[in-house]
């Protein structure tokens, strides 16, 4: 999806930071914008910038630990607009830093709830919507570069969420029908309000972020990124993981043989009655 004129963006937690980012992006491009949070001046505040820009936005207040909220997210999205055609999934928070064996369990959970689950409920609620809609959609939803590597130490929780958010993005992405594109936002340290101001005020500025994740997401990519030395970290990663198995687990004739997509993809295809996408 390249043109994003007259088309309905949803953002969850698009008041600030990088989701009012992609508000403000989307709604240059021509989109109409609905915005959802928790704080309902900050939601007024934004939409009112949006709207003196020339954007028609319009918010809803929504938790996205709550499925229900999410539900009427999309009935206020749908009644305001009839269709839907793009949802972020942006929404996200931050735990104080801790040692994993001395973090709370509570902060564990509390993170879980808005990071992971309030994608799984945004996606399944706007994806099935958009199945039976039946015209072209695509579902965005904001991971990290914690998804694909360790980024800090004493993070071990937040970085659980990001990790659990590719792995339901790529479930999507193979899952869903060609018509709904998938893509995993992955900034890396970017200015927000996720942590305190002393910190954030060194990372990439948020307009260069969307500038270089729109031109990304126009060009239909699944992994959407951003900070280059990233590659560093994910070399590194890679690395090790094929120095294991090399000498480990090498290479040999016929060894798909216990491939658990080898063996169990053409089961599950014929249980779900569904080709996945490749």
């Amino acid at each position: 999806m390249n043109n994003f004129k007259d088309k309905v963006v949803v953002i969850t937690g698009g008041a600030t930071g990088i989701g009012f980012g992609f508000a403000r992006a989307f709604g240059k491009e021509g989109a109409k914008i609905i915005i959802a949070g928790r704080n309902e001046n900050r939601l007024q505040e934004a939409v009112s910038y949006l709207t003196g820009s020339g954007i028609e936005a319009r918010y809803s207040v929504c938790d996205v630990t709550r499925q229900e909220d999410i539900e009427a997210l999309a009935d206020f999205s749908w009644e305001a607009h009839g269709h839907v055609d793009v949802i972020i999934n942006n929404a996200g928070i931050m735990v104080p830093h801790a040692p994993f064996l001395d973090m709370p369990i509570e902060h564990i959970q509390q993170i879980f709830a808005v990071n992971f689950y309030g994608v799984v409920y945004g996606s399944k609620v706007f994806g099935k919507r958009f199945v039976e809609q039946g015209t072209p959609a695509a579902i965005y939803n904001i991971g990290s570069e914690n998804s694909l590597f360790h980024g800090t130490p004493f993070n071990g929780a937040y970085v659980a969420t990001k990790h659990s958010v590719l792995a339901i993005t790529q479930s999507l992405y193979e899952e869903l029908p060609d018509f709904i594109e998938v893509g995993l936002v992955c900034p890396g340290f970017v200015v927000s309000e996720l942590g305190p101001e002393e910190a954030m005020q060194h990372g990439m500025p948020t307009d260069q972020f969307i500038d270089i994740a729109m031109k990304q997401i126009k060009a239909g990519e699944f992994f959407i990124v951003s900070h280059a030395y990233n590659i560093e970290r994910i070399n590194k990663k890679h690395a090790q993981l094929t120095r294991a198995y090399e000498t480990y687990a090498p290479r040999y004739e016929g060894d798909q043989q216990y491939d658990v997509r080898t063996i169990i993809q053409p089961m599950l295809e014929e249980q779900v009655g569904r080709k996945l996408r490749s």
